[in-house]
Protein backbone atom coordinates (compact mmCIF):
# COMPACT_ATOMS: atom_id res chain seq x y z
CA UNK A 1 0.00 0.00 0.00
CA UNK A 2 0.96 3.56 -0.85
CA UNK A 3 0.99 5.82 1.40
CA UNK A 4 -0.91 7.95 -0.96
CA UNK A 5 -4.27 5.57 -0.68
CA UNK A 6 -3.85 6.85 3.54
CA UNK A 7 -7.62 9.07 4.78
CA UNK A 8 -5.17 10.67 6.91
CA UNK A 9 -3.04 11.91 3.88
CA UNK A 10 -6.03 12.22 1.50
CA UNK A 11 -7.89 14.32 3.77
CA UNK A 12 -4.72 16.32 5.27
CA UNK A 13 -3.46 17.13 1.85
CA UNK A 14 -7.09 18.20 0.41
CA UNK A 15 -7.18 20.50 3.42
CA UNK A 16 -3.75 21.99 2.35
CA UNK A 17 -4.70 22.63 -1.07
CA UNK A 18 -8.18 24.54 0.30
CA UNK A 19 -5.76 26.27 2.40
CA UNK A 20 -3.70 27.02 -0.56
CA UNK A 21 -6.39 28.44 -2.25
CA UNK A 22 -8.24 30.63 0.28
CA UNK A 23 -4.94 32.20 1.55
CA UNK A 24 -4.05 33.45 -2.37
CA UNK A 25 -6.80 36.44 -0.68
CA UNK A 26 -5.14 37.04 2.28
CA UNK A 27 -3.50 40.82 2.04
CA UNK A 28 -0.11 41.18 1.10
CA UNK A 29 1.05 41.90 4.12
CA UNK A 30 0.66 39.05 5.43
CA UNK A 31 2.39 36.65 2.52
CA UNK A 32 5.52 36.48 5.05
CA UNK A 33 3.68 35.90 8.23
CA UNK A 34 0.35 34.70 8.18
CA UNK A 35 0.02 33.32 4.86
CA UNK A 36 3.44 31.22 4.68
CA UNK A 37 2.79 30.23 8.44
CA UNK A 38 0.02 29.40 7.69
CA UNK A 39 0.74 27.00 4.26
CA UNK A 40 3.78 25.38 5.44
CA UNK A 41 2.08 24.32 8.56
CA UNK A 42 -0.89 22.62 6.47
CA UNK A 43 1.59 21.02 4.34
CA UNK A 44 3.97 19.60 7.05
CA UNK A 45 0.94 17.58 7.90
CA UNK A 46 0.58 15.42 4.94
CA UNK A 47 4.98 15.36 4.69
CA UNK A 48 4.62 13.77 8.31
CA UNK A 49 2.32 11.15 7.40
CA UNK A 50 4.24 10.28 4.46
CA UNK A 51 7.24 9.72 6.46
CA UNK A 52 5.61 8.29 8.90
CA UNK A 53 4.37 5.62 6.46
CA UNK A 54 8.07 4.95 5.14
CA UNK A 55 9.22 4.69 8.81
CA UNK A 56 6.62 2.38 9.77
CA UNK A 57 8.69 -0.85 10.88
CA UNK A 58 10.71 1.94 13.22
CA UNK A 59 7.74 2.09 15.97
CA UNK A 60 9.38 4.88 18.11
CA UNK A 61 9.86 6.77 14.44
CA UNK A 62 6.73 6.17 13.04
CA UNK A 63 4.97 7.35 16.29
CA UNK A 64 7.69 10.78 16.58
CA UNK A 65 6.13 11.38 13.02
CA UNK A 66 2.60 10.86 13.50
CA UNK A 67 3.28 12.97 16.77
CA UNK A 68 4.40 15.47 14.18
CA UNK A 69 1.67 15.71 12.01
CA UNK A 70 -0.57 15.99 15.08
CA UNK A 71 1.42 18.86 16.49
CA UNK A 72 1.60 20.73 12.40
CA UNK A 73 -2.59 20.19 12.62
CA UNK A 74 -2.66 21.34 15.59
CA UNK A 75 -0.88 24.33 14.46
CA UNK A 76 -2.73 25.06 11.05
CA UNK A 77 -5.73 25.19 13.38
CA UNK A 78 -4.17 28.11 15.78
CA UNK A 79 -3.23 29.62 12.35
CA UNK A 80 -6.97 29.55 10.96
CA UNK A 81 -8.12 31.00 13.92
CA UNK A 82 -5.82 33.89 13.58
CA UNK A 83 -7.21 34.70 10.10
CA UNK A 84 -10.85 34.59 11.35
CA UNK A 85 -10.11 37.02 14.08
CA UNK A 86 -8.06 39.27 11.61
CA UNK A 87 -10.92 38.87 9.08
CA UNK A 88 -9.74 37.29 6.44
CA UNK A 89 -11.66 33.85 6.59
CA UNK A 90 -15.71 34.52 7.16
CA UNK A 91 -17.11 31.53 9.37
CA UNK A 92 -18.89 30.09 5.90
CA UNK A 93 -15.10 29.91 4.61
CA UNK A 94 -13.85 28.61 7.79
CA UNK A 95 -16.62 25.72 8.39
CA UNK A 96 -15.93 24.52 4.13
CA UNK A 97 -12.08 24.03 4.93
CA UNK A 98 -12.63 22.48 8.63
Amino acid sequence: MDFKKLLAYQRSFDLAMDIFEISKSFPKEEIYSLTDQIRRSSRFVSVNIAEAYRKRKYVKHFISKLTDADGENSETSTWLDFAFECKYLSKKGLHAIC
